[in-house]
């Protein structure tokens, strides 16, 4: 028998999954968990049988390996791709930088062979070395009156860095750049995927970053994506990502809200103003100026028009929106096919004109089709947005905006009917149940053999497919599991939810002060060591500026720094309080006794006026269901578990989550919402919570 340096791929016996797995627990210093080794099983049975796997697992489980393992092992055995998709940069570096290299260590003496991965990303998000050299289009070049003086000069030397960046970048990838660029700058040296000229008749072709990035991921066993650039390879006619049978899907939870962002069409008039400044070179001047005309009329109207979800399509916005599509269907069978012998030059303003002509005609074809007779027919919402003028930033104009009311269909033919999908979280289950997810996600409900709690917990949410697709129609196509594997905390000796059930219902005038009152009691008695969320920014920085000079305890306040400078600074100093909102709601991670007491200052329901949810919630009603739970009490039950999970981040942390708003106790929604939370011990004594908060404090003390 040959030595195992001396094995070729086709003599290798790849071990069983257990065995990497035990393998790559011992070779990181860590132990085997049981609710790791339970979801490393499944996903691999997931792998194996074809059939979709919702785990969720809780922080400190290392769900990470869970999925990595059975994934390797099916990627190598079969020389093929298994694609990773997370929603956030951090957890992608964290893949990348640390978990993948430490495995293949680990690994590949017992695979007989290499582990290959990747990380890629949207075309976007790669520097374009033929824009470095030729320049950005004249039109795109400073947004000409939306900017002063001041801003294009620091525009100038931010694109200045980009070009020094270009001669010493090895990847071209825009996360790479610390500190980081405007959108504004980054725009002058990246383009879009329809922008591009393709690696064939690119004068750069054989150096682009991205197409390097595409061809290390064509022969990775793993590759590690984001969820836009998932939802734009299902969307898109052209091929993004390497030809793959299983997807796991990280951080699932954020999956729809990601989807729904890439299938959002937007429209304005500076935006139709530059395509047709773009085009104005290459086709007739009166077909250019039609357009230049139609892009007038629409920023006329949409000025006076009321911003908010549209209904009804306004008679005078029908006409003009119907004359801008025109105009725009004119310039682009004016430009005409692409020529196969034209300069590069040429063809890169061709390119950039017509992508964005037909995006542009695309989004107002959409909007147009938007408004069927039907509420329940309807599969897109179009809302008017109006910005707020902000101090020392200018005015942005009116745009129109078309976003998907259900992504469920696109995720059911893209994703669950093409090939295996493990999607996982700490997140999963709200109100006890995978299925207000589920539905979302375009999967048909567990079926009879569900646990009861995943039935009744999701009563009268109806299907959110507000995807055009009947109840049940092809839901037997789809087969799918769902798994809790638990937590290794043990949440009710580890933790208290404290419901303020004695406040008074929370306003819409700003925090009262009977809650500014019981903010400050609750920090003074645990030392500090809070981290405060809050439903809106105004809400934080009232908090913030009233409490500031009344506590003993320094405070900072998202929005003062860059947040990463603020996490860092709040975990480093035991005794500072951190305010903020929606990012710090998810994005901390702060293990230790900096961080014992979480204040949620109201239950997150969506915004009445939200354009987005408003309609999600209509169509769950027109159909019959329950638009509140299905839409408002599930996004609240998301954001709670996710604010709640800030707590405890290592298995020696303890603490409070404070929750004032007291229809947490007292609402029948409640009951839904606190099974949405980690089993925590419960109180609504403000005695009991402020004596367990002085008694962590003090052993913190003692112990540093």
């Amino acid at each position: 028998m040959p030595a195992p340096d001396l094995l070729t791929d086709s003599d290798t016996q790849i071990p069983d999954m257990p065995t990497l797995l035990s393998a790559a627990v011992a070779a990181i210093g860590g132990a085997e968990r049981p609710g790791q080794v339970e979801m490393a099983g499944a996903v691999e049975k997931a792998i194996a049988s074809g059939e979709h796997v919702a785990a969720q697992a809780g922080t400190g489980t290392g769900k990470s390996l869970a999925y990595l393992v059975p994934a390797i092992r099916y990627a190598v055995e079969k020389q093929t791709t298994v694609v990773v998709s997370t929603a956030t940069i951090a957890l992608q570096r964290q893949l990348v930088d640390r978990d993948l290299p430490r495995l293949a260590e680990a690994l590949n003496p017992l695979l007989g062979r290499e582990l290959k991965f990747a990380i890629l990303k949207g075309r976007r998000n790669y520097l374009c070395l033929h824009r470095v050299q030729t320049g950005a289009p004249e039109e795109d070049e400073g947004g000409a009156g939306l900017f002063d003086p001041q801003q294009l000069s620091m525009l100038g030397r931010q694109v200045k860095r980009l070009n020094e960046w270009a001669e010493e970048t090895t990847t071209g990838d825009r996360d790479e750049l610390v500190p980081g660029v405007s959108e504004q700058a980054w725009r002058q040296v990246a383009v879009t995927a329809k922008e591009c000229l393709g690696a064939q008749r690119c004068p750069q072709g054989t150096e682009c970053f991205a197409e390097l990035a595409r061809a290390e991921a064509g022969e990775a066993h793993i590759v590690v994506t984001n969820h836009a650039l998932l939802a734009i390879d299902a969307l898109e006619e052209f091929q993004v990502l390497p030809e793959h049978d299983v997807v796991i899907v990280d951080e699932a939870h954020e999956l729809v809200d990601r989807v729904t962002s890439v299938a959002t069409g937007d429209m304005s008039a500076a935006g139709v103003d530059i395509a047709a400044r773009r085009c104005g070179r290459l086709v007739e001047e009166g077909v250019a100026d039609r357009l230049k005309e139609a892009a007038e009329s629409l920023g006329v109207l949409l000025e006076d028009l009321p911003a908010g979800r549209m209904d009804v399509l306004p008679s005078s916005l029908g006409s003009t929106l119907a004359a801008t599509r025109d105009a725009l269907h004119a310039c682009i069978t004016a430009i005409g096919p692409e020529k196969k012998d034209a300069d590069p030059g040429d063809m890169a303003a061709r390119k950039a004109a017509r992508s964005s002509l037909e995006e542009l005609h695309d989004t107002a074809v959409r909007m147009l089709e938007s408004f069927q007779p039907e509420m329940s027919q309807r599969f897109d919402v179009v809302w008017l947005e109006k910005p707020f003028v902000q101090e020392g930033r200018p005015k942005r104009p009116p745009a129109l905006h078309v976003a998907p009311i259900g992504v469920g269909g696109l995720l059911r033919t893209t994703l669950f009917e093409q090939r295996t999908a493990v999607l996982t979280s700490a997140t999963l289950t709200l109100g006890g149940s995978f299925e207000p997810l589920a539905r979302q996600w375009g999967l048909p409900p567990l079926g009879e053999n569900a646990p009861k709690d995943a039935k009744t917990a999701a009563e009268g949410l109806a299907r959110t497919a507000t995807d055009g697709k009947d109840k049940d129609e092809d839901d037997n196509e789809i087969v799918w599991s769902g798994l809790d594997v638990g937590s290794p905390f043990d949440h009710p000796k580890s933790g208290i939810l404290y419901v303020a059930r004695h406040l008074p219902q929370p306003g819409r005038d700003g925090l009262a002060d009977a809650y500014l009152t019981e903010i400050t009691e609750l920090i003074e008695a645990a030392g500090g060591r809070t981290l405060g969320l809050f439903s809106s920014m105004r809400a934080a920085r009232q908090a913030a500026d009233e409490l500031k000079d009344h506590l003993s305890h320094p405070l900072l306040c998202q929005g003062e720094d860059s947040t990463s400078l603020l996490v860092k600074q709040f975990a480093e100093d035991e005794r500072t309080c951190l305010f903020g909102t929606l990012s710090l709601w998810q994005g901390v991670d702060v293990p230790g006794p900096s961080l014992q007491l979480v204040i949620m200052d109201r239950i997150p329901f969506p915004r009445p006026d939200d354009p987005v949810s408003s309609a999600r919630a209509r169509a769950v009603a027109a159909r019959g269901g329950n638009g509140f739970m299905a839409v408002s009490a599930t996004h609240a039950a998301l954001l709670l578990a996710q604010g709640a999970g800030r707590l405890l981040r290592s298995m020696d942390d303890r603490g409070v989550v404070a929750v004032l708003d007291p229809r947490l106790a007292t609402a029948r929604y409640g009951g839904f919402l606190k099974n949405s939370l980690p089993p925590f011990w419960a109180t609504t004594d403000p005695a009991v919570v402020r004596g367990a908060l002085r008694r962590l404090d003090a052993a913190a003390s003692g112990s540093s």
